[in-house]
């Protein structure tokens, strides 16, 4: 199975952890992991605010590339891309590829767990594609959610450990307003553990929900 791992931005923790939990769903070692980036899309996103037009083109030329390098599964990994990866999924899956956003399933988890849920994130052009996506998800599930904002301002490049820091201490600002935490970044994956533990709340992050979602992605390409 090749899937795309489509990014606008990596560290070598992110890319570790996105490889590490796609190969355990496949232990067979079925899986070509085929990995895209462009780190000027998430920069001028950053720039501007939001996702410009360049950016979604670039994004786009990614996937577009990926495909033509035999991809099946196109793994969206940028959450502040989310409204691109929203409207780029019905076409490709028309086209039989298969798209998976890695926190589609993580923010239906989310709103399935609680109805006050907290987005922590590092970047402020991720919090509200974010937040959509919560949204939809909770539309989908005829639940009301209610969503609070935690920006964690300054973590954006922190090393490991006061990065932690720096989300504990963003989290503990909210805890009382919500029922459960989610990272809305997946570089912000492996400090999940531990900012639960801190705050005594569950939390949520994308990487291993999107990995069980390229899973079940593959596992219906392997039924037709």
């Amino acid at each position: 199975m090749k899937v795309a791992a489509v990014y606008t931005s990596t560290t070598p923790e992110l890319v570790r952890m996105v490889n590490e939990y796609l190969n355990r769903q496949f232990p067979n070692g079925d899986l070509t992991i085929m990995s895209y980036q462009d780190p000027s899309i998430l920069q001028e996103a950053r720039d501007n605010g939001h996702v410009t037009f360049g950016c979604a083109r670039r994004l786009m030329n990614l996937y577009e590339q990926a495909v033509k390098d035999g991809a099946e599964i196109l793994f969206n990994i940028c959450s502040s891309v989310g409204d691109v990866a929203r409207l780029a999924k019905p076409l490709y899956e028309m086209t039989g590829v298969k798209f998976v956003r890695i926190d589609e399933a993580m923010a239906m988890a989310a709103v399935e767990e609680g109805t006050r849920i907290g987005v922590i994130a590092t970047l402020p052009t991720t919090l509200e594609p974010t937040k959509r996506l919560i949204q939809e998800c909770a539309d989908k599930a005829g639940k009301k959610v209610v969503l609070v904002d935690a920006l964690a301002e300054g973590a954006f490049g922190l090393d490991q450990e006061q990065f932690k820091k720096k989300l504990i201490e963003t989290g503990r600002k909210v805890k009382d307003q919500v029922d459960v935490l989610l990272f809305a970044q997946g570089s912000m994956a492996y400090a999940e553990q531990a900012v639960s533990e801190a705050l005594g709340l569950p939390v949520f992050s994308s990487i291993r929900f999107g990995a069980l979602a390229v899973k079940a992605a593959a596992e219906e390409l392997m039924k037709r």
